[in-house]
Parts: structure tokens; C-alpha cells; sequence
């Protein structure tokens, strides 16, 4: 609950474990970055921005394959620095804040939204799953490679 799934205890960094296990035996180029879901018919903050989040870096767990049913025998990792995410993100214009403002218009939408900031096809978008996810999320979907060209992001190999 509060972001954490692993501790480096050399310098007590936390980490926050993510996987794209609905892409099982799929390899895609990007990672969706909750900034929103709803509980109970209501907005909650998604765990990119959330304060009460302790992460320091999140794990990406991507590429992730399984020759055996539930048995995964391989996967991509990427470090990504949550404070450097954030700190680039806000010299975009992309808070928290904006992010609030700009779904208030775009409630019932359901797939991509192109953000003016980012381009679409080498850095990222927005995108409402408001029709085939139960909790409705709204995700900043981020190319790993413009991750690691800003800076804010390792891949390790």
C-alpha cells in the first residue's frame, strides 16, 4: 500500500515492483504510468504522483515470457527513477494538477489522447481504459527508450 515491494538495504531505497502481465508472451516498447483509477464509483490517484508513495525507483518488468502456463521463465527489467520521472514530467507541464484538470473534460473518452508535450510515436501519450477494466485507469504510456534517453531510466541486461 504504501509503494513498496523491495528494499535495497545498501542505501534503503525502495522500489516499487511493476509487470505488463496482461502482455504475457508479448514485448511492447512502452509502460503505462497510473496517474488515475476509480474504486467504489470513485477518482482515486493512481501511484505515478500519489504522496503517500514511498517509491524511489519502480522495477519494470516487461517482455516477460512463459513457455509453461503461469511459469514465466524470462523477462525485461528497467530502473526507473520515480523523483527524476516526476521532475521531468512537471518541466513539460505534465502534473499531477494538469493531469486533474485535463481528464475533467474527457470523462467518458476510452482510448488514446494525444498530449501537445509528448510525441505520440517516440515519447508518449494518455490512454482511458474507461470501458474493458473494471477500475477504469487512466495511464501516461511512456516509450522505454525515451525513458532512458531523458535520463531516467536504466534497462538491465
Amino acid at each position: 500500500m504504501r509503494g513498496i515491494d523491495l528494499v535495497l538495504t545498501d542505501t534503503f531505497y525502495y522500489v516499487d515492483e511493476k509487470a505488463q502481465l496482461d502482455y504475457v508472451n508479448e514485448s511492447l516498447p512502452t509502460f503505462a504510468f497510473e496517474l488515475f483509477y476509480e474504486k467504489e464509483g470513485e477518482k482515486k490517484q493512481g501511484w505515478l504522483f500519489d504522496v503517500a508513495k514511498k517509491t524511489h525507483f519502480y522495477a519494470l518488468a516487461t517482455s516477460i515470457f512463459s513457455d509453461v502456463d503461469k511459469v514465466f521463465t524470462s523477462c525485461n527489467i528497467t530502473f526507473v527513477n520515480r523523483e527524476k520521472l516526476i521532475l521531468h514530467l512537471s518541466t513539460l507541464g505534465l502534473t499531477r494538477e494538469f493531469f486533474e484538470k485535463l481528464i475533467q473534460g474527457h470523462h467518458d473518452l476510452h482510448g488514446k489522447l494525444v498530449l501537445e508535450k509528448l510525441c505520440p510515436k517516440k515519447e508518449g501519450l494518455l490512454y482511458f481504459s474507461t470501458q474493458n477494466k473494471a477500475e477504469k485507469p487512466i495511464n501516461l504510456i511512456l516509450r522505454l527508450s525515451y525513458l532512458e534517453k531523458i535520463g531516467v531510466a536504466k534497462r538491465l541486461v
